[in-house]
């Protein structure tokens, strides 16, 4: 971090509108946003709306996905190119784009750094970056990954690999897993389990084949209405689940797979042989906000950036928020939760930037739709309570439907790109 001589702002301190140092390549905004993907978007888009123009958003890719579409791509349902966007087309009008890698956030000096070289100053700050992939947490993955039995969906080059697998299985092992710790999607890992069990069960591979998902977590789903149905889903497909089994190890020589049985004092060690594998990484803060005074550094939320779970503003400097993956919010990692916190948020933020408390309140809604086979899904929603919270009048989603599908499939794809990302919903 840069030495200054400035005292760290204090919750109660005003928030200055000028002043911190900035390099003369990036100079300074009112507004900087780290992360131009879901999050970030939606903030700008709305900030827009609001009238802020000086706005400036950190983000170094070129292209913008919309990553709930992945599941169907690993599913044979649609193509990888129609989860993409040009970012360009996304970022604001008035808002200026800093394309590149953000690396440094001193809330003191109010700069943020990108790896580039130089700072931008900020008057307040959005931190939104997403969600890091830890695919070197696991030996033997990486290699594995450029093999023809492991695939996974979690990465827009993968995804259509993970169809070539399953529509080539033809019978054995087919193992699926979902790591201990928060990930994005939390639901992902077994949609493309029920999805693959759904397309073997139609083409007969399934009564030859043992499906097994294992997975870090303590049940298939922790909102006991919707666990519930998905146990169902589970007998269907014959699906043997091993929970409390984190993945720690990858053979691909050997194809195997180690898990870690977790709880297990002595350090207990679970292998199993797969003849295809559908893995997800391991998951965390971007390293830049790891190492940010930021986030938390020590306790359950180490690593991850300070929110208030309601306001989303930062506990310590109060001309910073965060939303999204990267935060400490307790709630499920979607965009669903993302639709949710942007409008709190940036009214949050226009409030404190016109030097008033932050008083909308974010009640961690999130949603998880679940496809359990190619014409049904369970839209599963909640909030903060861990109740169910659902919000489509008339009919009855704690149950699969295939209405709901084609809301998977078509309606929430055009909502992504033509309200929610223009700060319309």
């Amino acid at each position: 971090m840069a030495t200054t001589t400035t005292a760290p702002i204090s919750p109660k301190a005003s928030l200055p509108r000028s002043e911190p140092a900035a390099s003369p390549e990036l100079g300074r905004a009112r507004v900087v946003i780290i992360g131009g993907g879901t999050a970030g978007i939606s903030v700008a888009a709305r900030l827009a709306r609001a009238g802020i123009e000086d706005v400036a958003i950190v983000e170094p890719s070129e292209k913008h996905y919309y990553q709930p579409l992945w599941t169907l791509v690993g599913a044979g349902i649609v193509s990888a190119e129609q989860s993409e966007r040009d970012e360009a087309a996304l970022i604001p009008e008035r808002a200026r784009w800093i394309k590149d890698f953000a690396e440094e956030i001193d809330p003191v000096a109010q700069t943020v750094g990108v790896r580039g070289g130089g700072r931008i100053g900020y008057d307040f700050l959005v931190v939104a970056p997403g969600i890091q992939l830890d695919w070197d947490a696991v030996p033997g993955l990486r290699e594995a990954l450029k093999t023809e039995s492991v695939s996974s969906n979690y990465d827009f080059r993968l995804a259509p690999k993970t169809w070539r697998l399953i529509e080539s299985f033809h019978g054995g092992t087919a193992l699926f897993t979902h790591p201990a710790g928060p990930i994005k999607c939390a639901g992902a890992p077994q949609k493309i389990t029920y999805l693959a069990c759904d397309h073997w069960r139609k083409t007969g591979v399934l009564d030859r084949s043992s499906v097994v998902l294992g997975s870090g977590q303590k049940a298939i789903f922790g909102v006991a209405e919707y666990r519930a149905v998905l146990e169902q889903v589970v007998e269907r497909y014959g699906i043997q689940t091993k929970f409390e089994r984190n993945l720690v190890e990858v053979h691909p020589d050997r194809k195997e797979a180690v898990f870690a049985v977790m709880g297990n004092a002595a350090g207990a060690r679970e292998t199993v042989r797969y003849d295809m594998m559908h893995v997800v990484p391991p998951q965390s803060a971007p390293d830049f906000i790891k190492r940010s005074p930021i986030a938390h550094k020590d306790g359950p939320n180490k690593g991850w950036a300070k929110a208030d779970k309601h306001t989303m503003q930062n506990p310590d400097y109060p001309n910073v928020f965060a939303l999204g993956d990267a935060s400490e919010l307790p709630t499920s990692r979607t965009g669903a939760a993302i639709r949710k916190e942007a409008p709190v948020l940036v009214e949050n933020l226009l409030a404190v930037m016109n030097g008033k408390e932050p008083l909308a309140k974010y009640d961690g809604y999130a949603s998880c739709p679940l496809v359990t086979s190619y014409d049904t899904m369970l839209l599963a929603e909640f909030d903060y309570s861990g109740k169910p919270t659902p919000s489509i009048p008339l009919i009855d989603t704690m149950k699969e439907r295939y209405d709901m599908y084609l809301l998977k499939r078509y309606g929430l794809p055009w909502m992504y790109w033509n309200l929610m990302l223009r700060g319309l919903s």
